[in-house]
């Protein structure tokens, strides 16, 4: 927890101003039993009309004085629980921004997606009952018991023999419940999985009608949390009734005792209404110090969550380079493998090729022959677990990662754009790019005519680009790694939704980007690659060829097999010139 309470800083007088308040309050809930009191005893008993006006106005005071100390409280509780949690929820946003791909993939989106959200408002509402209640409960339990005393010494210690029992009650039930609200918990994370898988995957689910299989399957987790909260319920539920019993016995007992002492005149029927309203107020602030414990539980639990995350490090250890180096080599691989996380087998093995400045290296293989993780590579997303990776003279692990990110204009295989207008995604990058810079790179991209239609670069993108198509998406992200004007571009499948026009004018276009920019196509279209100075053929995570595209006809079985499954083996060379 220390990680996280250092961001208390600042809010000491609301931590302090808040508990005190609500002293301030439960001062005033202590003392209207005796205004209740002295009312019958001296007001209704000897008929005082004047006085029982005077009570009743002090109580009304009470109340309005009590409100206004609670409101206070309150206000001071929220400011100090919703700013901690609010640089907290920063600072998490920001670690996870800073962590790996390894990292990500590690931990899971879903997960660092119920820290940020759930975890932190489970914290915000411990952290607003604490100031509120820590202080104000116990105070007034053995505020009540003490005031008791003053009352009637011998009807008090009904007091002094029902808060032990009460406390074993209610902290019992605590005791047992608490660990079952973490199992509900994680069931809940897992139901929250289930729930995001299903949204971001419900057009794969349609498309192979699996909602009928879906919908079981999240039924079947809902009723396991739901018999879990159950569960846990009827033990929490045991709670009130189990107290009430006790402290209604405790007041028959109270009130049969009172009676008798009343009619031998050693107490007054207003003491012992007061000693009944005590023991009221005993009973609601230990039901109210039980349920802000488990809630507390359950923050405390959220927190420990949280911090697991913010102790987390970034696996990747950059260095503090940011200019490349002289040379005439963009990207060299030296004997470089790759394990992902977890993986029992690795996706690259023994990597050795070299890119000189300026040339266009194309990477074709079959489907999980580790293309795109070699791209990846590139770009330093991940550090390779042998052999080292050389962008522009440099290992990527000197490079400082923003500076890395300004060299290599990376277009994924998956198009993302954000919610916003089409500039604003352009300058994602490049915040100073202007709108004749954005227009030249959306023109290369073959997107000009898509931002035209749309009525300009004010244009709104919808939240997933659902208002794009897939070749619009796969266009203006190509474009946004444009306006970075990078030294090295890797394309990874990155035209894959165009048609064959499109790509040609594409590529086109691209050959009239300046002759120092080093090109890194991947592609599963053999055409795509002809042009390329040479081709690298992966298969399993493997190199099996790396040469031009004749020479790969020669002397690659792999390539020569993906080329005629693609052309065929006679129209092959006729295919070629119409590339």
């Amino acid at each position: 927890m220390k990680k996280l309470l250092k961001h208390m800083r600042g809010y000491e007088k609301e931590c302090v101003l808040g508990p005190l308040f609500k002293l301030f309050e439960a001062t005033l809930e202590l003392l209207v039993p005796l205004v209740v009191a002295a009312l019958i005893d001296k007001g209704i008993a000897g008929g005082d009309r004047p006085f029982v006006l005077r009570m009743a106005l002090l109580l009304v005071l009470f109340g309005a004085v009590g409100l206004f100390f609670s409101a206070i409280a309150q206000f001071f509780a929220a400011k100090a629980a919703v700013g901690f949690v609010t640089r907290i929820r920063s600072v998490l946003f920001s670690h996870i921004q800073s962590l790996s791909y390894t990292e990500n993939d590690t931990l899971g989106t879903s997960t660092l997606i119920a820290r940020i959200t759930g975890d932190t408002a489970q914290v915000q509402s411990g952290v607003n009952l604490f100031l509120r209640l820590l202080l104000r409960s116990p105070f007034v339990v053995f505020g009540a018991t003490i005031m008791a005393f003053f009352v009637d010494v011998r009807s008090a210690l009904w007091f002094a023999a029902v808060i032990p029992l009460l406390s074993v009650v209610v902290f019992g039930v605590m005791l047992v419940s608490m660990p079952l609200y973490k199992k509900v918990q994680q069931r809940l994370d897992r139901l929250l999985r289930a729930t995001r898988e299903n949204l971001s995957g419900t057009r794969v689910l349609r498309a192979f009608t699996e909602e009928d299989g879906e919908i079981r399957r999240f039924e079947e987790r809902n009723d396991a949390l739901t018999k879990e909260h159950v569960h846990v319920g009827k033990i929490s539920a045991l709670l009130n009734p189990v107290t009430y019993i006790l402290i209604n016995l405790a007041i028959i007992a109270l009130i049969y005792t009172g009676a008798l002492r009343v009619e031998l005149g050693l107490l007054t029927q207003g003491e012992v209404i007061a000693l009944y309203n005590y023991m009221s107020q005993i009973l609601v602030e230990i039901i109210k110090l039980a349920n802000m414990i488990i809630q507390i539980t359950k923050a405390l639990a959220s927190a420990k969550r949280i911090e697991a995350i913010l102790k987390t490090e970034n696996s990747q250890k950059k260095g503090k380079e940011t200019t490349p180096a002289e040379g005439s080599e963009a990207i060299r691989f030296e004997a470089v493998s790759f394990t992902y996380p977890g993986a029992k087998e690795p996706s690259l093995s023994d990597i050795s090729f070299s890119v000189g400045r300026g040339e266009t290296l194309g990477i074709i293989g079959g489907t999980g022959s580790g293309k795109s993780t070699l791209a990846q590579l590139i770009g330093g997303f991940y550090d390779a677990t042998e052999g080292s990776v050389t962008v522009l003279g440099r290992d990527v692990k000197d490079y400082d990662a923003s500076a890395l990110c300004k060299f290599i204009g990376t277009v994924p295989q998956k198009s993302v754009l954000f919610r916003g207008s089409i500039r604003d995604n352009m300058q994602l990058g490049a915040k100073d790019a202007t709108d004749e810079q954005i227009m030249e790179a959306i023109s290369i991209a073959q997107a000009a005519e898509i931002v035209r239609d749309k009525g300009g670069l004010d244009y709104e993108i919808s939240q997933g680009a659902k208002n794009l198509s897939g070749g619009q998406r796969q266009r203006l992200s190509i474009a946004r790694a444009l306006v970075l004007k990078p030294e090295i571009l890797v394309f990874d499948d990155s035209s894959s939704a165009l048609d064959f026009a499109t790509e040609a004018a594409l590529r086109r276009d691209l050959n009239k980007l300046p002759a120092t920019t080093t090109k890194v196509i991947i592609s599963q279209r053999a055409g795509t690659l002809t042009e390329a100075d040479k081709i690298l053929v992966l298969d399993d995570g493997r190199i099996v060829g790396i040469g031009t595209a004749n020479e790969l006809l020669e002397s690659c079985a792999v390539f020569r097999e993906i080329y005629e499954s693609q052309f065929g083996e006679k129209e092959g060379g006729k295919n070629e010139e119409n590339q």
